[in-house]
């Protein structure tokens, strides 16, 4: 047996880094042929502040920071379809915003420390089974969609006007793809960190647009990109 797979701790880093590697990317072909790419490093940001309300208030880091960014997901989502912020501008409220209050917050939680460090940069060797565990109901929940609603996502991502035509909920697609992004980007600190996590949802898809023709086709060379790109960083590190 390799030596990587002796130690306990990095089997659980390895599992960690497949099933991230493999739902950020899938799940960021949606936003990059949405021309919303911007919306996972903005969301990234939001996190950052849940963390740092968390650590003023001593609260559960990974709870405020989801609570965090489906609020901010949901509330980018409502400006952006009643027209009352354009796309990018709503992006940027949230994102610079999250930023001046993560600033503000770490300086009154007694500056930089080691557990903020872990979530800016990721400690995927120090994942723990619980971790893991909603790291599978992420992964679960994202490729259920992903398969139910593969013709909707489609319609409303190529031309989401004729998608309304046809009676496609656009609507509730698209609340439903900004929670599972603020989610994706709350599960995935752990492992890749807030500065990084915007990275892996947009970048593996990127390359797969590059090679790949169809939509399925695309979100499957993402997801093996993802894991190709977070198990060779983790053997790369390791010896």
């Amino acid at each position: 047996m390799p030596e990587i797979f002796q130690y306990e701790f990095m089997n659980r880093a390895i599992i960690a880094s497949v099933l991230v590697g493999a739902t950020a990317p899938a799940f960021g072909v949606f936003l990059v042929l949405r021309r919303l790419s911007l919306i996972a490093d903005t969301l990234s940001h939001v996190a950052l502040a849940g963390v740092a309300i968390a650590l003023l208030t001593k609260a559960f880091a990974p709870a405020v920071a989801l609570v965090a960014t489906t609020t901010a997901a949901v509330s980018i989502e409502e400006l952006r379809i009643r027209r009352l912020l354009p796309g990018d501008a709503a992006l940027a409220v949230f994102l610079y915003g999250a930023l001046a209050i993560a600033v503000v917050l770490i300086s009154l939680a007694n500056g930089f420390n080691s557990t903020l460090f872990s979530y800016l940069f990721g400690s995927v060797l120090t994942v723990t089974e619980q971790d893991l565990l909603w790291m599978t109901v992420l992964a679960v929940v994202i490729v259920l969609f992903i398969l139910m609603f593969s013709s909707e996502l489609a319609q409303i991502t190529f031309d989401p006007d004729l998608a309304r035509i046809n009676g496609v909920k656009v609507h509730m697609l698209n609340l439903g793809l900004a929670i599972l992004t603020g989610a994706t980007i709350t599960v995935s600190m752990r492992v890749v960190g807030v500065l990084l996590v915007g990275a892996l949802i947009v970048v593996p898809v990127l390359i797969s647009l590059r090679v790949m023709q169809g939509m399925l086709r695309t979100v499957i060379a993402s997801s093996l990109v993802g894991i190709l790109v977070a198990v060779s960083g983790m053997v790369i590190a390791f010896y």
